[in-house]
């Protein structure tokens, strides 16, 4: 074992455990053991509430066991109901097969799949779901659901009260995500099924299928199979993590820049923020405890904020990564925007107000107040001569202090971009049309 504690004390202390099978602990104490975690390929990148699964597989190898990533390339199109209030959208094999390339990049950068002793997998369970027989399947697999016990579990409750119902073809999911497991069980030797909270039902299901099958016959009272389910993970306010940004990150180094992901993470919440150290580092007790004094001592130092936005960031961009969030933090912070490139400044001012002036302006007698009105930047001339009076106005770099200065190609950043920043944090883009 990597760690002085087993897997099941490593997701105690950091809050990671919502549910699990009696007799799990028995079972990791006693053996070294694969589990698996299955992973929906309806998008070409994992977002960034899929950090949770990857981290406790991230635990799992850390702690000796063998890792297993589930890519549902089968069940992908069916469409699982759990947390859903309507059926999604079918997708197509090939948009399926893309998404799937996405996401496999991405676990690689989290798993270890060269290791010696417990090297992780990645699976597709469109190998051997595309190739069932039906008969086969309803007579051996089938067979051992009720449909009185299917109703009871919540993904389908909750969609059966709803007016739109659910289909046939989503009330399936369930018997076959047990079938994935059964499957892992015979072939891999896979013991323990590990998901969200929203997953709890099904996981049961799989669990309840491998024991009806092979406990008798084997005239054994443990257990043969286990499950684990992860907490919702909400902030301070109650709100589910990430759901409440307008554009929550991914996985995808494509996707969303390491400016981006380091700014997501160092924004967090005071309330919230040694919670998700213990969530989302592989940071040890200790570490922990220091930053949780830190925080309590000297909360504007944002600390404890920092080393989060910094362990996520080399996670999912590396080092260089970081180094380029900091950057572009750093000269933000200090209004040293000659110091990016352009891409990394349009990548910064992404979510900024921004309009577009066409460089003709500059031979037209254009003052700085005539462009902070007329692109709504200021509400009135009024506002923009008490805004400069305040020291309060920046054009790039340099402090306003003539509302009548005549705009000209020096005003503009690389003659593509004019930046005007109204106090500390207000910022609006111009693009300069030819």
């Amino acid at each position: 074992m990597n760690s002085k504690m087993n897997f099941i004390q490593e997701l105690n202390w950091r809050g990671l455990i919502s549910d699990k099978t009696p007799r799990l602990n028995h079972l990791i104490s006693k053996e070294k053991i694969s589990g698996y975690t299955g992973f929906d390929p309806t998008s070409q990148s994992l977002h960034i509430g899929s950090l949770i699964p990857i981290i406790g597989l991230i635990h799992l190898q850390r702690t000796g066991h063998q890792p297993i990533a589930l890519i549902g390339g089968g069940t992908g199109m069916i469409g699982d109901p759990s947390g859903k209030s309507k059926e999604r959208n079918i997708l197509s094999r090939d948009i399926i097969k893309d998404n799937i390339s996405g996401i496999k990049l991405q676990l690689e950068q989290f798993l270890d799949f060269k290791s010696k002793t417990n090297p992780a997998l990645i699976i597709d369970n469109y190998d051997w779901l595309s190739n069932i027989d039906l008969i086969y399947f309803l007579r051996n697999t089938g067979k051992h659901f009720t449909i009185n016990y299917m109703l009871k579990k919540e993904s389908v409750k909750s969609r059966i009260s709803r007016e739109d119902g659910i289909s046939f073809t989503e009330f399936s999911y369930m018997i076959l995500q047990a079938y994935d497991y059964l499957h892992l069980y015979d072939k891999f030797g896979c013991k323990l099924q590990l998901g969200g909270s929203d997953q709890w039902g099904n996981i049961l299901s799989g669990v309840d299928l491998i024991n009806k099958l092979y406990k008798r016959d084997l005239n054994n009272s443990e257990p043969l199979a286990h499950g684990l389910t992860y907490p919702l993970i909400t902030n301070s306010s109650g709100e589910k993590f990430g759901k409440s940004e307008v554009e929550a990150p991914t996985l995808d180094p494509n996707q969303t820049s390491a400016y981006k992901l380091y700014q997501f993470f160092f924004n967090v919440n005071d309330k919230d923020v040694i919670q998700y150290l213990k969530y989302f580092t592989l940071l040890d007790q200790n570490e922990i405890e220091n930053y949780k004094i830190s925080l309590e001592e000297s909360p504007k130092k944002r600390e404890s904020q920092i080393k989060l936005a910094e362990q996520i960031t080399i996670m999912i961009h590396s080092n260089s990564g970081l180094e380029e969030a900091k950057k572009i933090t750093k000269a933000l912070f200090e209004g040293k925007f000659s110091k990016l490139s352009l891409k990394e400044l349009k990548d910064a001012l992404e979510g900024a107000p921004s309009t577009k002036i066409n460089r003709n302006k500059f031979n037209s007698s254009y003052s700085i107040q005539d462009l902070c009105v007329e692109q709504g930047i200021c509400s009135s001339f009024s506002e923009t001569k008490r805004l400069i009076k305040q020291g309060a106005l920046y054009i790039n770099e340099s402090k306003v202090e003539d509302f009548k200065e005549e705009l000209n190609e020096s005003h503009t950043i690389k003659g593509e971009l004019i930046i005007v920043k109204r106090g500390s944090k207000n910022f609006h883009v111009v693009e300069i049309e030819n």
